[in-house]
């Protein structure tokens, strides 16, 4: 579990988060020629140039609390009475109208360009240029300093900005709790990713998506619903993308405006000095940047995707604008945690098996691709640089194939990865139809036998006699390559183990009940979760256990929005 440091500041009023205000983004980039300086930029529409829009968030109607994290509380210092207080729910449901400085009124969203598995695209564009892809929803309304770190705060449902494409700028309640239960989990998985940091719903306000019926088997959505709206605030070091490197070195490539080159140039400076600058030195010259930027961002791609692969989860939809370019896990949509072991495993309808659960590595590489794709402008003139940078891209497969390695090698308590124990596992996992985190956590136990192994068995695999000979004969392979000659060598290789494979994670038929009561204004259960899913490497009480370490009961698999999710709104 991460360690949560606590500043040595308490702030415990809006005013006092005020003073930690510092919006580099707006200050140092380019704004839209083409905005509006008042903030009311609600229409879509194409945006040519720039590094953002300034756009005012629209405040959903009666706001009311729900959560906040008290993890991300405690390591910005902040009073946990602050995410009750008037004015932190005015500005953090939409509602920055009666701000003073050095706050600002207005927020910001960006524009990024869309690439799907490694494929530039622009026909999704209203506009068929590719200009009004971006932020639809997303407003960022705060960088502050703290504690000599750097963060952006964005408003996820904060209402229309230019690249909303026509729709009503707003998320749903069911899909804000999603992302707000996943941030705090992966953190507490130990999980590089984008933080929570609030959670506001209206009873009042409410908006219509498309959705499954109850008991459905649909791949596709089915009926029209009506849903309270909320926001989430998500919190990073910045929300840089793939996606928007690759705007700007399309436009670049293209020459689309004067500036064009210079704003490439800009956004990926701006990138290295909010993500890279411990890596990278400020005085070394452009070329030589973007070499130790590129050879940094496919280490860190490379153990976020084995980190996600190591706990369980899939991100559903990873193209390029939803890949951050500081190499954490950026947006929560059509995500989940594998239940059944399957290769395959893809939790998003719209996802196909280019995005599934072991084509992770794959779809990473594909993104790399584009964003070294996205950097090549700024080399045209250093041959030596380029070919270091064709270099970084032919070896990312290899670098993310030994991560992968290392990954499966701790979760199997090996001191190095045995190929041979590795594959006969898949094998038998996949023959088996087991629970993926149930085994491996049972595995952390070192068993005796396959009793306990059992307990992640699905169906009647336990009553196949030659099936569970294969699996003895694997556990003791398996015990032979680990140290169990003594108790005490036993005990430090269960509890190494126990820190890499966790008991609990987000399974959807967990979050379904708890957004379902959130519905009706009842928000226990989320505050459950939060409490079991904050702590899920820890052995927590016996009433916890029998109700969220289990396998996911027959009746689940299959059914909509349990199963499989459409795109989450």
């Amino acid at each position: 579990m991460q360690e949560v440091k606590q500043t040595s500041r308490t702030i415990n009023k809006l005013n006092d988060l005020a003073k930690f205000a510092d919006y580099s983004f707006m200050d140092k980039l380019n704004c839209d020629p083409d905005a509006k300086a008042d903030g009311v930029d609600h229409q879509p529409r194409e945006v040519f140039s720039g590094h953002y829009v300034p756009v005012n968030p629209t405040p959903i109607e009666n706001p009311v609390y729900i959560a906040h994290s008290k993890t991300f509380f405690k390591e910005l210092g902040f009073n946990d009475s602050l995410a009750r207080s008037e004015d932190f729910i005015r500005m953090f449901s939409g509602d920055t109208s009666q701000l003073s400085e050095p706050l600002r009124r207005t927020g910001w969203a960006t524009g990024y360009a869309l690439s799907i598995y490694g494929t530039e695209y622009y026909e999704q564009c209203p506009f068929r240029t590719g200009n009004a892809y971006g932020d639809g929803r997303a407003i960022s309304v705060l960088e502050a300093l703290i504690n000599g770190k750097r963060w952006e705060m964005q408003l996820k449902g904060g209402g229309r900005t230019p690249y909303c494409r026509g729709a009503d700028g707003r998320a749903v309640l069911r899909s804000s709790i999603r992302e707000f239960l996943a941030q705090e989990h992966m953190y507490a998985l130990g999980v590089p990713t984008s933080r929570s940091l609030s959670l506001y719903t209206s009873n009042t306000e409410t908006v219509k998506r498309p959705w499954f019926m109850n008991g459905s088997y649909s791949r596709d959505p089915e009926v029209m619903i009506e849903e309270n709206v909320a926001i989430t605030t998500r919190v990073a070091p910045s929300f840089l993308r793939v996606g928007q490197l690759e705007l700007f070195s399309r436009r670049a490539r293209k020459n689309e405006h004067p500036k064009a080159m210079q704003e490439l140039e800009m956004i990926v400076l701006h990138l290295i000095d909010r993500q890279y600058s411990e890596v990278i030195n400020k005085d070394l010259p452009l070329e030589k940047k973007i070499i130790l930027l590129a050879r940094e961002f496919s280490s860190r791609l490379t153990s976020l995707v084995a980190n996600w692969i190591r706990v369980g989860y899939c991100q559903g939809n990873f193209n390029g604008d939803n890949c951050a370019a500081g190499g954490f896990t950026l947006d929560y949509g059509p995500f989940g945690f594998i239940d059944m072991f399957d290769p395959k495993y893809q939790p998003w309808t719209g996802g196909g098996v280019h995005f599934s659960f072991l084509n992770q590595p794959q779809a990473a590489e594909r993104n790399f691709g584009m964003f070294c794709k996205s950097l090549q402008p700024l080399l045209r003139l250093h041959k030596q640089e380029m070919q270091q940078l064709d270099t970084l891209m032919n070896d990312f497969s290899k670098v993310m194939q030994d991560k992968m390695m290392q990954m499966w090698a701790s979760k199997l308590g090996l001191q190095t990865f045995n190929a041979s124990l590795f594959d006969e596992l898949i094998k038998l996992m996949i023959e088996t139809s087991l629970d993926y985190t149930i085994f491996f956590r049972e595995l952390s136990g070192v068993p005796d036998d396959i009793s306990k192994l059992a307990k992640s068995f699905y169906g009647d695999s336990v009553y196949n006699k030659e099936m569970m000979k294969s699996w003895s004969d694997w556990l003791e392979k398996w015990k032979s390559c680990v140290n169990v000659t003594t108790q005490e060598a036993r005990e430090k290789l269960s509890q190494e183990m126990k820190q890499v494979n966790p008991k609990y994670t987000l399974r959807e038929w967990f979050l379904v009940p708890a957004y379902k009561k959130a519905e009706q204004g009842d928000y226990t259960l989320i505050r459950e979760l939060q409490e079991v899913m904050t702590n899920p490497y820890a052995e927590q009480s016996s009433e916890i256990e029998e109700k969220h370490y289990r396998e996911k009961p027959s009746e689940l698999f299959d059914i909509a929005g349990i199963s499989h999710v459409s795109c989450s709104s």
